[in-house]
């Protein structure tokens, strides 16, 4: 299974490229799945719901399932919070593993950047970023992309992983 990664701080526009570029990719017959970090305490449950109310019970694990989808929620319980590796062991293969966040992970990824963010550029110190999608022409020799330039960013992830 190859891993790629999107790097980029908070409101950088990583979200909204990466559900662009799924479904191109999809579309070029390629099987992808998606780790995202999230920060502090999320939650995918809802409230007052059954499997909130037996999480918050104390239960470790809570699994809900439908004919259309099934969902795990683990609590760690003051347990460490598991590795990028661990994360990727849990999931089914798949050709692409897109990695959203984890952006000091050393794995390959682009750079989202967005001026306006204000914060320091990543490439200039990660040798694992392989190009940028950036709102600005940035001073590098990586491969560079418009932010919407789609087509032109999947196309590069796709060859990079050797898909084409």
């Amino acid at each position: 299974m190859k891993v790629f990664g999107f790097a980029g701080w908070s409101g950088s526009g990583k979200t909204t490229l990466i559900e662009q570029l799924i479904p191109r990719m999809v579309k070029s017959g390629i099987r992808v799945s998606l780790v995202k970090h999230a920060h502090h305490n999320f939650d995918v449950d809802q409230p007052g719901k059954d499997s909130y109310r037996h999480r918050h019970a104390g239960c470790h694990e809570v699994i809900v399932s439908s004919e259309k989808r099934w969902a795990l929620m683990h609590e760690l319980r003051a347990a460490p919070e598991l590795t990028l590796e661990q994360l990727i062991d849990r999931m089914d293969p798949v050709d692409l593993l897109l990695v959203e966040g984890f952006k000091r992970y050393p794995q390959p990824k682009l750079e989202v950047f967005r001026r306006d963010n204000g914060k320091p550029r990543l490439y200039l110190n990660d040798a694992n970023i392989v190009g940028v999608a950036s709102d600005e022409r940035l001073a590098t020799s990586l491969p560079q992309f418009d932010l919407v330039d789609y087509d032109g960013i999947a196309h590069f992830i796709l060859d990079y992983n050797g898909f084409k």
